[in-house]
């Protein structure tokens, strides 16, 4: 099976700071990829690099054979992207607003319009179709940054901190999606911190740190590895941070004196 995401060497930095180092990784249709690692370590670099945000990266990065840098419109056509903030054009309604990101995508009018109203219902925002959006919740604003990614139905799906202000139901939509999308075929490129729910849809998992890639593998390849041990526990291990409880322990203290 040829890789749909292929990154070779990937080297970026911000002036004299050094943000990715080496970075190497081939994701595969269906699979869904949950990328992970403390802030700072380079995860929302590399997810605007795979979006064609950031081409001014050295190494080789393609998506579906597409050169990055050589065809970023060829490679935005074919991903759907939603970022960690919903930075939205709030004078506008969500109909307003996706029919505008349907036309960039070049979709059919009808069909745009009518996979809105059916995205909407899904979200349970149906009555707020024709509200603008400067009178919506964060959760409200992030069920529309979702909609915006997926209403071309693309066979890349890059989600960071997709759940960030959703309610509990809205959540256990999302991860069910993930999971339909995926064995439908389609990949998801998944970043959070949110290791249980990682943990719950990953096909795999690939851990940054410094800008390096310190673990890549199934779940059950890394607890294999790293013992028997939840997702979270092992990325404290792996990141050096196992002296977390420590500091919790040193904060409870300082409130006592």
């Amino acid at each position: 099976m040829e890789a749909i995401i292929r990154i070779k060497n990937l080297f970026k930095s911000y002036g004299p700071k050094l943000v990715l180092k080496d970075i190497n990784l081939d994701v595969y249709p269906g699979e869904v990829i949950g990328y992970i690692g403390p802030n700072g370590a380079g995860k929302s670099t590399t997810v605007k690099v795979l979006s064609g945000l950031l081409t001014d990266y050295e190494g080789e990065v393609s998506v579906k054979g597409f050169d990055i840098k050589k065809q970023t419109l060829e490679v935005k056509k074919r991903i759907g992207y939603v970022p960690e903030l919903a930075e939205l054009y709030d004078v506008l309604t969500p109909l307003e607003y996706l029919q505008f990101c349907g036309a960039l995508y070049g979709m059919d009018e009808e069909v745009c319009r009518d996979r809105i109203h059916r995205i909407m219902a899904a979200f349970d925002l149906s009555a707020n179709v024709n509200q603008r959006m400067d009178s919506f919740s964060k959760g409200m604003r992030q069920k529309v940054l979702l909609a915006s990614g997926l209403l071309h139905n693309p066979d890349i799906i890059i989600l960071d901190e997709p759940l960030s202000g959703l309610d509990a139901n809205s959540v256990i939509i999302i991860k069910e999606l993930i999971s339909k999308l995926s064995q439908e075929g389609k990949t998801i490129f998944y970043c959070s911190h949110m290791m249980d729910v990682v943990e719950k849809v990953s096909n795999r998992i690939v851990l940054i740190d410094e800008g390096r890639v310190i673990a890549n593998g199934t779940i059950e390849e890394l607890r294999a590895q790293h013992g028997d041990q939840s997702l979270e526990k092992m990325f404290a291990l792996l990141t050096g941070k196992d002296a977390l409880s420590a500091s919790a322990d040193a904060l409870l203290k300082a409130l006592e004196a």
